[in-house]
């Protein structure tokens, strides 16, 4: 007897030469419904109608069509078991040998932003019974749910292969397709609901095994969504990105964005913002009147932490840009664009992983980040809200100067992405000293103004938490630091706003927190 596929699919890429082949050099009878038997018998393939191997109709407007017991029993009889065999004879069940099914587009019905209604009817109900069915009889039936699986299969089918080692490694990636739609759907209805959910579920498919993670000895694979972030971005040269880089340069966009982001030259004067990243916290950044001197100013900060860094761009890189970046060692460079001359300036150095981030492949705002612990997850929303000055307040009898003004929003906008506890000194808008992931807010302090030294002369700091003390404050203004910006909350903020009035310090407090661990 010829053996029998079943075959319904949304996505047709590629079905019709598979089923030829089926039919023509397998022998295979072809069952099929709907959308998918009109395919085919356009192509001349030969199909039996669901409806008739039923003998059941379609009915709720094509709601229902395979949700039969001639179909599921068709797939879930075990050929071995004697109960199966009587039923199989009893119930007159064609055995059905292979599913092919991949389901309504529900994904991209949902991205195209579609109403509740127009949603719900792209979710798909006798497919996933149809792939869970051949799944779970996947000793007896192959299931197929990608058109990426079809080559396989006709390679094994010529050469016996159909094993059962091969049978489980296809019910595996048939039970992910389908937990994989289940979790779209349950997100997007607690989005539109505005209920919360009772579980965590994401899906993320594999782009890639990563040749190792933080160090040689341990084994990294990385996640993530085809269409938006990283694996959107295109890599015009280079190494292979690593599980260090991916991580640098997520930190290193997520900083530049706070300064807008443009494909060419159409930011406003000094706001082309260059920061050059290393271990997950910048050590340098600067806004400018161009991509070239932002670069210079930021190296100027810290040019021996640079070395081996990651630099990211708000704006598109020309030659100029290129050729002050050729004289350093770097891992990574991220800009929305490159001029060609620079690409060829940059491609000299052989190992230089040079990305073109599209702004519209950047992830919408109020996203979440999550953070693995021991036997579980934490979750909380992304800290990219626009920071809103209005309300800041001057807390102190001196206010800053306009030009104070514009380095403390500068450097606050750097604090928010150094690791806490986090010190930025500025000046010119340009970073000249920055104190990273400390224990205590004075070391983080002494490191900041220590690096940067004489500079501190009328310089401002930003604090990423409050002041418990005014030693801070203290130890600022023996530097020359003339305005401080931090968030202010301390039971003890009296005693550094008094010793701001004592030294002539203006401060203001953001009434926000921006602690990043």
């Amino acid at each position: 007897m010829s053996p029998l596929a079943l075959i319904s699919v949304s996505d047709k890429q590629n079905i019709i030469p598979f089923c030829t082949e089926l039919v023509e050099k397998f022998n295979y009878k072809i069952l099929s419904s709907g959308g998918t038997a009109k395919h085919l018998i356009k192509a001349k393939i030969p199909v039996i109608k669901v409806a008739d191997f039923t003998n059941s109709p379609e009915i709720l407007g094509g709601r229902v069509k395979t949700l039969h017991p001639k179909i599921h029993g068709g797939i879930l009889a075990k050929r071995n078991d004697e109960e199966h065999k009587k039923d199989i004879e009893t119930n007159d069940l064609q055995l059905i040998d292979l599913v092919v099914v991949n389901l309504y587009p529900f994904k991209k019905t949902i991205e195209k932003g579609s109403k509740w209604e127009d949603a719900i009817e792209n979710i798909d109900i006798g497919g996933p019974s149809m792939i869970r069915s051949a799944a779970k009889n996947h000793k007896d039936v192959s299931v197929l749910v990608d058109p990426s699986q079809y080559q396989e299969f006709l390679e094994k089918s010529k050469t016996g292969g159909l094993n059962e080692a091969y049978k489980v490694k296809l019910a595996l990636e048939a039970f992910q397709h389908t937990a994989d739609y289940d979790t779209a759907i349950s997100n997007w209805i607690s989005k539109e609901s505005g209920l919360q959910s009772s579980k965590y579920i994401e899906s993320y498919p594999l782009i890639k095994t990563l040749r190792y993670g933080e160090n040689p000895h341990q084994k990294a694979f990385w996640y993530g969504l085809s269409n938006i972030g990283w694996n959107s971005a295109e890599q015009l040269h280079g190494k292979e990105l690593s599980y260090n880089n991916l991580l640098d340069l997520e930190s290193a966009l997520s900083t530049v964005l706070e300064f807008g982001y443009e494909k060419k030259d159409k930011l406003t004067t000094n706001s082309f913002a260059s920061v050059i990243l290393k271990h997950n916290n910048p050590c340098g950044a600067s806004i400018s009147n161009s991509a070239s001197q932002a670069f210079l100013n930021a190296l100027a900060c810290d040019s021996v932490s640079a070395f081996g860094g990651i630099v990211a761009f708000n704006s598109n890189v020309d030659s100029e840009t290129a050729i002050n970046l050729k004289d350093i060692f770097l891992e990574c460079v991220v800009a929305p664009s490159f001029d060609e001359e620079a690409l060829k300036i940059l491609k000299i150095k052989k190992n230089l992983r040079i990305l073109k981030f599209s702004k519209d492949k950047l992830p919408k705002k109020n996203q979440t980040s999550t953070k693995s612990i021991m036997g579980g997850l934490l979750l909380q929303e992304t800290n990219d809200g626009e920071e809103k000055t209005d309300s800041w307040i001057s807390v102190t009898q001196k206010n800053p100067n306009n030009q104070m003004k514009l380095d403390l929003n500068f450097a606050w906008k750097i604090c928010k992405h150094v690791k806490s506890n986090a010190i930025v000194i500025a000046k010119d808008q340009k970073t000249i000293g920055i104190g990273a992931g400390q224990m205590n807010r004075v070391g983080a302090a002494k490191i900041a103004l220590s690096a940067a030294k004489e500079f501190c002369s009328d310089a401002v700091l930003a604090s990423d938490g409050f002041f418990p003390f005014a030693d801070t404050v203290e130890i600022a203004n023996d530097y020359g630091i003339k305005a401080i910006i931090q968030p202010g909350g301390s039971l003890r903020d009296q005693e550094s706003i008094d010793m701001c009035n004592s030294k002539g310090i203006s401060m203001i407090f953001t009434q926000k927190r921006h602690f990043l661990h």
